[in-house]
């Protein structure tokens, strides 16, 4: 069965917060189909704010815990697009 639901993460200070959200995302890794990550940088710049875009598969109610576990980190936001 198809399941069609989007998570986008904000996340300030990525590089204190990095340990806490791998783990979360590791917990939750066969239900992420795809996972990509966005944040300001060049040459002369890396921004300590991103956001990452999650695919993910399963039924509502894990979609539910996985924003639980992401919404319970301090600097990071989750917001959930369902597209069934």
């Amino acid at each position: 069965m198809n399941s069609y639901y989007i998570i986008g993460l904000r996340v300030n200070h990525r590089t204190g917060n990095a340990l806490k959200l791998q783990q979360a995302l590791t917990q939750f890794g066969c239900h992420i189909k795809l996972r990509v990550g966005l944040h300001e940088t060049d040459e002369n710049f890396c921004s300590d704010d991103g956001v990452i875009m999650l695919q993910v598969s399963g039924d509502l109610t894990v979609v539910q815990q996985m924003m639980d576990a992401f919404n319970a980190m301090e600097g990071v936001s989750a917001k959930m697009m369902d597209l069934n």
